[in-house]
């Protein structure tokens, strides 16, 4: 949870993806990546079939009402699903600050949860008593709060959350165990040289500014925060008159507005005192930046070139052509600097994105360099490329397919109501009005190959920009395949039990606990004569398709020195078949802002395709031809080799990365089809005719699974994938794995590999676990929501994270495959906190092994999880990929709805029979990976 934001590519915090990899932790079951909350606008859509399959606007039902207190309100009905999303923006963020007091909208953000006045009681567990699948983020122009629930606990959330925007406590020994927990978020950001990099462009591009700062601050700064501070921020900015609520989903407006009233309405103006922080005025300015770049050398695995161009704000009318522009430069293999780069060879990746924000914006450009190239040379070649296209101009076509491709991932990503609440909420607070991207896609419209040059030569002249190289030094990692020694911790912490489940039931606002019935719509099942199976489930809520597939030939049957195969074939798929090129594949996708990808993981391949209605059959026919005809030409493999092998330089300089391989692979002895990671050593040793066999073998139909979700013809989809796939072949068995049984660890096995220049450690406790099949699988899902499955209201959660300030963010999970399962903790945690939170963690599996849990907490956790699991089928992605997974693993189709009804028939005996047979804290395997301060604290 929390965690500040700031957008990469798209506009829309629920995209989830950014470029620094800044960890924001759910309060549901899982981490996710922080969201960059300025408007970027990278996005999709086609205008023909908007106009006919969508509203003239997509915000033509969105009402908006502003209360006396001055509340701003917009309320949107969306009845496909019977859930419901609140929204609180506050209008401060990072801007609001300066030097000194950086990081503090940030900081009171976290203090937020930590209870109020009349609720004294970590939100976050009053949350997950709602089943609410809620999160908090930090950006430059606003702070937000987000909450998804069952229609029927739309109240109960109104009630949170005007109770926190009047009465938030925020005390001293709160504030310095939350500055802790702040800190080692920091330090999470730290690890990353693209963080490092960025943060010091951005301050020598925008001096003396606000938005030159971090947006989470700086451990300088957290480490001097006062309450008395803290208290003042939140008494300027936290008031109905500098708020937006955003709600969208199954509701009635004229009731919703009468009981926002009665809950928001009696909240008053703050007559504020002198604000804090400054509030920066428009900052575009083409004045000359540095001559020189700014040369970090210091300890990480890739070199990396980042630059900078200031640009104007959100409103200004060059936005929709920038948008544009950068489409044509950076996406997809047919752009510009793509094949300026990467297709030389000079470059891994390259990425780019417009930011545009209330007073200002930027056009940001990364580089990942190819190994052993040299970061001058790559910005020579870059700075050559936009200027050669400001000199010859760009072509219509580039034009008209850049604009779909923006346009269509408007559609793409609306179709689900978080998201489009978060579109709402961030147009309103960044451009001060909702309506903004109705407005903006309008003019997308009318760009012009010369508007595309125009703002070319307007905004990204030489002398505008700021750039920044990153140079690695040391890249030496000790303890990878290393023998893990064994030793018994000695560390005796006391345990102080800080979650009464009482406390839950006393402070959450009234509720209907009863859920809604859920419409119990299956899809339809089909399998071909060669074995391919198909699930198909019409939607009509959007003229949109989500594909969902999976075949079995993951990296478990990878060779023991060819790790990284499997891979290799799923990621070059797309580069090329017998009818048709790389290129020529990626411009058919391209012109229609559609997407096809592969993913590789251990018990198979996952295929994951998006499109607008209109274009689901050349979705379905590039799937087919690249499974059936790829040709892997020898060109395209040897690139993407010596990409594969600078990701992986690059992932073992991430701690997570590292303690997970040495994790995984302490449990699971060599020869284990779960044992391989790719090395460079593997990597070499793949030849193409290894990848040829290798496809030829076990790219099958009887073992591959396609899942539809959208608005199509159920009949005419069912023809259309027979004639797609109908000839394609299959002979033989297809190829089989026996697993191996694997024993528990006699003891505690403790590893820590050291990694030059981190701050942050980041640790893996656990052992084997149970597969989908095992009886107890019920029973564990309830006993990891108590144990780890939600870094606030869990027991790990409450003890290591919030009471003692340890972890930025903690979670276990019981990981069930088809043919194994592991049993995982992961934290995140300073240095010098990993030893006593490892104990605290191991005293608490102790504590429930023996003692066991609570009925109350057993009743709390499978009401979370079953309004987690019915929000979540109202997400196509997830409801796609749910009836995907169910069929491999051979579940009955009606375990889509049936997996509620299991969950509530589990038992406190059941738990607590799980918990004694399935938490082994003495026989554990604990990894941790970090700074060499870990060597003198590891436990030994």
């Amino acid at each position: 949870m929390y965690g500040f934001s700031r957008f990469y590519k798209y506009p829309l915090p629920l995209l989830l993806l950014s470029l620094w990899l800044v960890a924001v932790f759910l309060l549901s079951d899982q981490p996710a990546d922080s969201q960059y909350a300025a408007i970027s606008n990278k996005e999709k859509y086609q205008s023909t079939l908007l106009a006919k399959r969508m509203p003239s606007t997509l915000t033509e039902n969105v009402r908006k009402t502003v209360l006396e207190n001055g509340l701003t309100v917009l309320t949107k009905e969306v009845h496909t699903a019977p859930v419901v999303t609140v929204q609180v923006w506050y209008e401060v963020g990072s801007r609001n600050e300066e030097p000194g007091v950086n990081g503090i909208a940030h900081q009171l953000e976290h203090m937020m949860f930590k209870g109020t006045l009349n609720r004294p009681i970590q939100f976050g567990r009053l949350f997950s008593a709602l089943g609410s699948d809620s999160n908090a983020f930090t950006s430059y122009d606003q702070t937000a709060y987000y909450g998804t629930v069952e229609r029927n606990k739309l109240k109960a959330l109104l009630v949170l959350e005007a109770d926190r925007m009047q009465n938030s406590q925020i005390e001293p020994e709160q504030l310095a165990s939350e500055k802790r927990v702040v800190i080692s978020e920091l330090q999470g950001y730290e690890n990353s040289p693209e963080y490092r990099l960025n943060r010091a462009v951005m301050q020598v591009a925008f001096p003396n500014n606000p938005y030159g700062l971090p947006v989470g601050g700086t451990k300088a700064d957290v480490e001097k925060f006062e309450v008395e501070q803290v208290q003042k921020y939140y008494r300027n900015f936290y008031s109905p008159d500098n708020a937006v609520l955003v709600i969208v989903g199954d509701f009635q407006t004229a009731n919703t507005l009468e009981t926002i009233k009665e809950v928001f309405g009696k909240l008053p103006k703050k007559v504020r005192s002198e604000e804090l922080g400054v509030r920066s005025k428009n900052i575009f300015t083409p004045s000359t930046s540095l001559s020189t770049p700014i040369v970090l050398r210091e300890p990480g695995a890739g070199r990396l070139l980042q630059v900078v161009y200031p640009l104007p704000d959100a409103n200004q009318p060059d936005v929709p052509a920038l948008d544009v522009m950068d489409y044509i430069f950076t996406e997809g293999r047919n752009s510009t600097l793509y094949q300026a780069l990467v297709e030389s060879g000079l470059a891994n990746e390259v990425t780019a994105s417009v930011t545009s924000l209330r007073e200002s914006g930027w056009y940001e450009v990364l580089v990942t360099a190819g190994s052993k190239q040299d970061l001058k040379k790559i910005d020579s070649v870059l700075s050559s490329a936009i200027a050669n296209v400001a000199e010859k101009g760009v072509t219509s076509e580039e034009v008209e397919r850049a604009k779909t491709q923006l346009t269509a991932d408007v559609i793409l990503s609306n179709r689900d109501i978080t998201s489009q609440a978060m579109r709402l909420g961030n147009d309103q607070t960044t451009a001060g009005d909702y309506r903004y991207t109705d407005h903006y896609l309008a003019a997308v419209r009318l760009v012009k190959p010369t508007d595309v040059v125009a703002v070319i030569n307007k905004y990204l002249r030489k002398e505008a920009r700021t750039v920044g190289f990153f140079e690695p030094t040391q890249k030496r990692i000790t303890g990878i395949g290393d023998k893990p020694d064994s030793a018994q911790t000695t560390e005796n912490f006391s345990f102080s039990a800080s979650v009464i489940p009482s406390e839950v039931g006393k402070y959450l606002p009234p509720v209907d606990l009863a859920t809604d019935a859920i419409a119990r719509v299956l899809p339809q099942e089909f399998k071909f004569t060669n074995g391919l199976r198909i699930l198909l489930l019409p939607d009509h809520s959007t003229p949109t398709v989500t594909l969902s597939g999976h075949i079995q030939a993951g990296t478990e049957f990878d060779p023991d020195d060819q790790a990284g195969l499997a891979a290799f074939v799923a990621e070059n798929l797309l580069n090329g078949t017998k009818s048709k090129d790389v290129l020529t594949i990626a411009k058919v996708l391209a012109e229609r802002g559609a997407s096809l990808n592969f993913e590789v993981y251990r018990e198979g391949v996952h295929i994951e395709g998006d499109s607008l209605a209109g274009d689901l059959p050349i979705i379905l026919e590039i799937l087919a031809d690249v499974v059936k005809n790829s040709t892997f030409p020898a060109k395209e493999l040897e690139l993407h080799r010596q990409q594969t092998l600078t990701d992986l330089q690059l992932e073992l300089d991430e701690p997570s990365e590292v303690a997970r391989r040495i994790f995984v692979q302490s449990i699971y002895p060599k020869k284990h089809p779960l044992h391989n990671f790719p090395t460079e050593k593997s990597l070499q040793q793949i030849q193409r005719q290894d990848v040829i066999n290798f496809k030829a073998k076990h790219y099958r139909p009887d073992t591959t699974v396609l899942a539809l979700v959208g608005d199509f013809d159920l009949d005419k989809v069912r023809s259309l994938i027979k004639n797609e796939f109908g000839n394609w072949e299959v002979s033989g068995q297809a190829p089989t794995l026996k697993y191996p049984t694997v024993s528990m660890p006699k003891k505690i096995v403790s590893v820590n590999p050291v990694l030059p220049g981190k701050t942050q450690a980041v640790t893996y406790m656990g052992y084997t676990g149970i597969n989908r099949y095992d009886p107890r699988f019920h029973a564990a899902l309830v006993l990891n929501q108590i144990l780890g499955g939600d870094t606030l209201s869990s027991r790990l959660g409450a003890e290591v994270r919030d009471r003692q300030g340890l972890s930025y963010g903690i979670y276990s999970s019981f990981q069930a495959g088809k043919n194994a399962g592991t049993f995982l903790i992961e934290m995140q945690t300073s240095p010098e906190d990993s030893t006593k939170a490892i104990a605290s963690t191991r005293q608490m599996l102790q504590q429930i092994h023996q003692q066991g849990v609570t009925a109350l907490e057993v009743e709390t956790a499978k009401r979370t999880l079953i309004s987690n699991y019915n929000v979540s089928l109202a997400n196509p992605e997830e409801l796609t990929d749910r009836i995907l997974m169910n069929e491999v693993y051979g579940l009955d189709k009606v375990e889509l709805h049936s997996l509620t009804d299991k969950i509530q028939k589990v038992t406190l005996k059941q738990v607590n029979q799980a918990a004694r047979e399935l938490l082994h804290p003495d026989q554990i395997v604990v990894v941790t990976a970090g700074p060499s301060v870990l060597t003198e604290k590891s436990i030994r």
